[in-house]
Parts: C-alpha cells; structure tokens; sequence
C-alpha cells in the first residue's frame, strides 16, 4: 500500500472508494456496484486488488494501486468505506488518508469496532474538518452481497451523505431498507454490538435445544424436520433456517453427517464480551447473552473438559426411551423454552441499549432497531415484527416482556420452560441460557427477593447501611448490636 501524503491529479470518477477486500468488503462492493454506483477499490495485499478486479470485468470497478490513488478516483466529497479489521489498523489507515482528504469527506468504518473508539475517531476526524462515522454491517457474506441490515451513527450530515448508497443496498423489508441513523456518535456500532450479543444468544438457546433432543435419542434427520417445521411458525428465522439445513449436511469425506464431525470447540471475536462487559458496567442483567459467551468460553476448553469428564460425576444414568406421543411432548416444550428464552433475550438486549442511549443521549428508537433488523442480519426473525409494534405502541415500555404480546407468550410458555430446564439439570445437561433467561424472568417477576439477607449480610461485615421495609425509601440504617460472633 502507498502511503504517500501528496495528492494527485487523476480523473475523479467513482461515487465511493472501498478500502478492505476481504469475502465481506468483496460482496459489499459488488453489492454497491450492482444498484448502479462505481467504486474505486484497494487492499494492503495488493494481487487480492488485481484478482477481484480480474474476476469482475465489465463491472463499475476501479483498481488502485495506493490510498493516495484511491483518494484521486473519487468524486467529491469523498466517501471512503473501511471494511477491516477493529483496533490500530483503522487508526493507521485514518492517519495515512488525512493528509490526502479535503474539508468535508467522509470515512465509514463498516467494521465491528467498539463504539467508544469510533466516538474518538468521529471527534478527532472533526477536528481535521473530516467527516467519520461508523457503521455496522450484519448478514454476513451473503447479506453482504445481497443485501445487508447496516446500523449506521454519527452527524446526520454525515448520514445524509452516505443515505442513498446504504438504502440501495440494504435488504429490504415491505419496502423499507433494513438501514436507519441510528444517532449519534458511536450508537450505530453499539447497538450492532449489542445485535451481536443477542445473535450468541440466539445460537447457544438453538444448541441447548440439540443437545437435550441429541441426549433423548434424536436423530438429524429428525432434528432436520423439526427445525423446518419450527420455521414455519412462531420460530420462524434465518438461524432455525439454516439450522435444518446443517443437519442435512454430509461430511464430503467420511460420509457421516457433518454436524458430528465437526469438533465442539467455538470461537468468538469478541462482540458478545463486549456486550456482556457493557452490561456489567450498566448495572443490566444480560444472563441470557452472558450464558452464551460463558458457554463458548468453556467449549473452547476442551482439553480440560476431557481430563474433567474422566473425574467429576453426573447423573447415575439419563437416557430417555420416548414413544412417538412423548417425542411429540418434548418437542412441544423445548420449542416453548426456546421460544420464551429468546424474548428474555432481547428484552435484556433492548434494555442496554436503551440504557446507554439514555446515558449519551442518544435519543434511540427502539422500534426502528428492531425494524431494522427484520431483514438481512443474523437474527432476523418474525417475531422482530411484534418487537417493532411493542415499541411502537409504547416507546417507554419498562421491559420488552410487560408489553402484551409478549407477557402472553410468556405466560403460555413458562411451564413448558420450566419442564425443559427441569429436565436437563435432571439429565447434567448444561443449559446456561434457558436456565439464565428463567431465572431472570422469576427475579423481575418477583415482590419480593431474598436480598434483605444480603444487605443485613453487608451491614453486618461492612457497615454498609440497608433501607428498612416500614420506613421511606432513602433513609438508611445501620444496626451497631449484631451478636458477636463466638470463638
């Protein structure tokens, strides 16, 4: 990549530059390019550059050779779109494209990048009198390609800049692009963080299911036409989709199926800890979404987990003989735990992000997320639809489950919920999430928890006060006379 910082002369041609050639930048521009605009292109590896141009000839792209080169094929005022990876490269690429940029052009930072350096970024870039925004791209490769849910922030002229390319290539939901400012600052990429949060929640509730029908004698080919049934319903979403179509899969070189050929071993790349590190810091349950990185994390442990099967005890014995009738009952109720788990889910996600859109003043719409995110990203769903309308028609609801669609889906489907999580601590089944998310809903939908043992514990040790249930809230005691503790 050349870095020089003098600008030349070339024919400005192309409505946006693309730095960034990986299958997601690559699918993007072709994207962008296919609904009639031209990009002028550039990656550090240069023969990727020339390989994708090589592949798509005929097609509105332009091949560059630097950033100053990219810089000078560009229609003013610029827009520049980064699809690399988050931490110092954004950085070092901001710093070689400044002294090449005039007053008022814009750099998008399409990655996964924490919402508090793209803050930084859009204040620094600011102060140069450029323009920075970020702006999170769900769907993966083929959304990318065809048509991805975006979550831009920043300065609404910034937005207003970049609007007609993003709502061309968004996905498209009843007529609407799955794209919306969504404020200012870093929100854009906070709230596809916490999207990716609730995309590990969405997958770990999805394994906890499989592992209790893989535990009861299921097979793929059984648990290949329940997911397809599931997506026919309530259910319905891209992750149950391709659900179904992974167990239909063989492994080309065995022959076997190859969801058990495939080691139990995840990765992650970050977002869901974030998500759950902001929850912390928030003071916002997220059991669900925590459960599920947690879960991950200790997947990722598997020469322990080896070594630990050999010595600590589960159950003497858990095997379950089901009769069709039976089978049918079980489905029913991990559907329903599944189902009830994945509002609890969102509820917490949608309440972080209402709570740090609080805390920056970020004046979120909570239902526009949600539209959003009907089409194109990961988690899009059917049930986004009743999310959207919750909001819609109470944008100060408390919680996602007090609204009543949603508290009737829970009241419908807890003792089914109940029964699943009853069933797999019974057979040492791990379920982290469907446990997490239940135990999140008896918490809130308790009067009374049992935490003025708690706090008589602190005041005991710690001196650390307790408010009292005869007396107003905010006055705090203290009681000097605890029996003393014996030798």
């Amino acid at each position: 990549m050349d870095l020089s910082d003098k600008k030349g002369q070339l024919m400005s041609t192309c409505d946006i530059g693309f730095v960034g050639l990986g299958v997601m930048g690559q699918n993007l521009v072709l994207n962008i390019e296919s609904h009639g605009f031209s990009v002028a292109v550039n990656d550090h590896v240069q023969i990727k550059t020339d390989l994708f141009i090589d592949q798509h000839l005929g097609k509105k792209l332009t091949s560059t050779q630097s950033l100053k080169e990219l810089v000078n094929h560009l229609k003013q005022p610029r827009l520049i779109q980064l699809m690399v990876p988050a931490g110092k490269i954004i950085d070092e690429i901001i710093e070689h494209l400044v002294p090449l940029l005039d007053q008022g052009d814009l750099i998008i930072d399409g990655g996964n990048t924490l919402f508090t350096d793209t803050a930084r970024r859009e204040k620094y870039l600011a102060s140069k009198g450029l323009r920075f925004m970020g702006a999170g791209v769900s769907g993966g490769e083929e959304g990318a390609l065809k048509g991805p849910s975006i979550m831009p922030s920043g300065d609404p002229v910034s937005w207003k800049l970049i609007q007609p390319i993003f709502e061309a290539i968004a996905a498209k939901v009843d007529g609407e692009p799955c794209v919306a400012h969504i404020g200012l600052g870093g929100s854009g990429h906070f709230v596809k963080m916490v999207h990716n949060g609730i995309e590990y929640g969405d997958m770990q509730l999805i394994c906890e299911a499989y592992h209790i029908f893989k535990a009861a004698g299921f097979t793929n080919v059984e648990l290949a036409d329940i997911f397809d049934d599931w997506n026919k319903g309530d259910l319905e979403s891209y992750l149950i989709e391709i659900t179904a179509n992974i167990f239909r899969q063989h492994d080309s070189i065995t022959g076997h199926d190859l969801v058990d050929v495939i080691l139990d071993c995840a990765g992650q790349k970050g977002t869901g800890r974030w998500t759950a590190m902001a929850a912390i810091e928030q003071g916002i349950p997220l059991s669900a979404i925590t459960g599920s990185v947690e879960a991950r994390t200790l997947s990722s442990m598997l020469d322990k987990r080896a070594i630990a099967s050999e010595s600590l005890v589960g159950p003497d014995s858990w095997a379950l003989e089901l009769e069709h009738n039976q089978k049918s009952e079980l489905i029913k109720q991990v559907h329903n735990a599944l189902y009830a788990s994945k509002v609890v889910s969102y509820a917490q996600g949608l309440d972080l992000i209402a709570a740090v859109g609080e805390q920056y003043k970020w004046n979120l719409d909570l239902a526009g997320i949600a539209r959003i995110w009907r089409g194109g990203c990961i988690i899009r769903a059917k049930f986004l639809d009743h999310i959207s309308q919750a909001y819609t028609d109470d944008p100060s609801i408390m919680n996602l489950m007090l609204a009543p669609f949603f508290t009737e889906v829970l009241s419908t489907t807890q003792q089914d919920w109940r029964e699943t999580v009853a069933l797999a601590v019974k057979g040492g089944i791990p379920v982290p999430s469907f446990s997490g998310a239940l135990s999140y809903y008896d918490a809130f939908r308790s009067h009374r928890l049992p935490a003025n043992l708690l706090q008589a514990q602190r005041d005991f040790f710690g001196a650390h006060t307790y408010e009292r249930r005869d007396a107003p809230r905010g006055q705090f005691f203290h009681t000097e006379d605890w029996p003393a503790l014996v030798d």
